[in-house]
Parts: C-alpha cells; sequence; structure tokens
C-alpha cells in the first residue's frame, strides 16, 4: 500500500507537470501557411478599410503656425538668422571706444 501511494502520488506530480507544458505551443513558424479566408472575413476587412479612410476625412488639418514647443526643439526648424546672430563677431583692436573698426 505504501508502495502503490508513492507512485500515485509520483504520477499525480508528473501529470500537473505535464499540463502547463502542453500548453505551451510556440507561435506559428515562418513558411507555414495561412488558412484561406472566408468570403465573410474577406468582406469584413474590406469594411474595416473602408471606414478606417473614411475616419482619417475626420481629422482636422492642423495649422502650421501653432507649434507651441517648436522653439524647444534641437532640430533644423530654427530660423536661419538666429543661427547667423549666434556665431562670435571678430574683436577689434580700438577697445578703449567700444567700436568696432571696419
Amino acid at each position: 500500500m505504501k508502495i502503490l501511494g508513492r507512485i500515485l502520488g509520483a504520477a499525480a506530480a508528473i501529470a500537473l507537470l505535464a499540463g502547463p507544458a502542453a500548453a505551451q505551443k510556440g507561435p506559428a513558424r515562418y513558411g507555414e501557411e495561412d488558412k484561406p479566408k472566408t468570403g465573410a472575413e474577406i468582406a469584413a476587412e474590406k469594411d474595416a478599410e473602408r471606414a478606417y479612410k473614411r475616419s482619417l476625412g475626420n481629422i482636422p488639418e492642423q495649422q502650421k503656425g501653432s507649434d507651441p514647443w517648436g522653439t524647444m526643439r534641437g532640430d533644423n526648424s530654427a530660423p536661419k538668422a538666429d543661427k547667423a546672430a549666434a556665431k562670435p563677431k571678430a574683436k577689434s583692436a580700438d577697445t578703449k571706444t567700444g567700436t568696432s573698426a571696419k
């Protein structure tokens, strides 16, 4: 009786561990062909595509001058006049009067 209990216990443990392992089926592998779609599935996809394109028409056009973070970006969107003003100017020999010699 003692041996029978151990055998049944081991069988139960194996069964409990085998259940989740059998449920872990991997994703579809490359090369496997998809099942052919039915007429209803094709019609549903076309309807969804038409609805998506209609919804894109409902989005209002964005105003080009309404970019509050435009000056905070570091890309090339800054005006070129600011870049020219940022260049350091050459020092002149006349430093007492504060004017530059041209």
